[in-house]
């Protein structure tokens, strides 16, 4: 008896995973949501994991600022405006939280040394979506365009400044956005694991009271950037 059930397992897992392949990859696939793209407005949402670091530009040669990167997580929901076949507009909303850490050379005390930035970006990117021709149920494509960034810890408003601990950045940046994905359709939904830099465009850095401060008196600019993972449904 135990035999029996053992071969009609057998039996159902490779149908099935022969039913993947041929569906998925096979020479002549079964075509999934066939016309789900060519909808004038679709929506999804993402989760996603985030690595941010700053770019930093000195006034003079001196010691670099080490910056120690974290694994945040970003969740959001996407709206996409189909412009032509392989052309869509896309506004993808979310919620990014991370976390820096700045090291200073110089100082015997760990509490001035260490600058923790946490940071809770509402993030607002509208971007161009250039997919390249379908091949069974799969797309591949290119993503870029441009960003505005709310950041509710940037400490702005605080008139405490490193003196007191507080690393404060500027309330609203900018920034572009580069990357590349691939549409994966199944036979419910569509699942598009992407990829992409972001780079800041502005200087976010709010200097100390003391302009010779040893925490901002050397730095001429400080820019966020960093690699977006996302993994979007359809």
């Amino acid at each position: 008896m135990k035999k029996i059930v053992l071969l009609i397992l057998l039996a159902v897992s490779f149908k099935g995973n022969s039913q993947f392949k041929k569906s998925m990859f096979g020479k002549d696939p079964i075509i999934n949501l066939e016309n789900f793209q060519k909808a004038r407005v679709y929506y999804g949402y993402y989760l996603g994991f985030n690595s941010f670091d700053f770019k930093i530009d000195y006034k003079t040669v001196g010691p670099d600022i080490l910056v120690k990167r974290t694994t945040g997580f970003n969740v959001g929901i996407v709206g996409d405006l189909r412009l032509q076949e392989y052309i869509n507009l896309r506004f993808e909303p979310g919620l990014y939280y991370t976390k820096r850490d700045l090291y200073y050379s110089g100082f015997t005390s760990k509490t001035d040394a260490l600058r923790e930035v946490n940071s809770t970006y509402i993030h607002f990117p509208l971007l161009l979506k250039f997919s390249s021709l379908r091949t069974g149920n799969i797309r591949p494509y290119l993503v870029g365009g441009v960003a505005a960034t709310l950041n509710l810890s940037s400490n702005s408003s605080s008139i405490d400044d490193n003196e007191q601990q507080k690393f404060r950045v500027k309330s609203w940046t900018s920034s572009y956005e580069l990357g590349f994905g691939i549409d994966i359709f199944s036979e419910f939904f569509i699942f598009s694991p992407s990829i992409r830099g972001s780079f800041g465009i502005n200087d976010e850095l709010i200097r100390d009271n003391n302009p010779n401060s040893p925490w901002t008196g050397n730095i001429q600019s400080l820019k966020s950037r960093a690699i977006l993972i996302n993994f979007t449904f359809h």
